[in-house]
């Protein structure tokens, strides 16, 4: 399901804005990104908290400017504070995780969520305290940037309700 799910995300992502330059005289063709064809990647601790695996899914191809990948999240594992300078949707895949937006409550998401980010909005997200989640990321990038990173997420901000 996860799997079936992604690339159906993938491939729209790649339908919506074309996937390859056209040479002169040339029409752009569809590409496919094979399932694992990037390694995966740790979260680094600049930017999370505890045990993630990020797994790349598509980078920017212009004229687009959207990328995504896929974060898994361990229970009690999250990301640093960040904005997005045009916004994040995030598609819950499967578990249990949290999202708090700067001056809010933190918020329930669970598998089939989509969550709407708006630009600019000081957030977080990750994985509940006893429950792993992984979600897609989607964001596009504005002057070659899609998120500012600020500071870590404190024990005591993860924990307030």
């Amino acid at each position: 399901m996860i799997r079936l799910s992604a690339a159906i995300i993938v491939s729209a992502a790649f339908c919506v804005s074309p996937a390859a330059s056209a040479v002169a005289g040339e029409s752009p063709v569809i590409t496919i990104a094979h399932e694992r064809s990037q390694p995966s990647l740790p979260g680094g601790s600049q930017r999370f908290v505890g045990s993630v695996r990020i797994d790349p899914l598509f980078q920017a191809k212009s004229p687009s400017r959207l990328s995504g990948g896929m974060v898994t999240f361990e229970p009690g594992a999250r990301t640093a504070w960040h904005t997005h300078p045009l916004g994040q949707t995030l598609i819950v895949m499967s578990g249990t995780g949290w999202i708090r937006q700067w001056g809010q409550e933190r918020r329930e998401i669970v598998a089939g969520d989509v969550v709407s980010i708006p630009a600019g909005v000081k957030h977080w997200h990750g994985a509940a305290s006893t429950a792993g989640m992984t979600h897609i990321a989607l964001q596009e990038a504005l002057d070659g940037q899609n998120v500012d990173w600020l500071e870590q997420v404190t024990d005591e901000q993860y924990r307030q309700p």
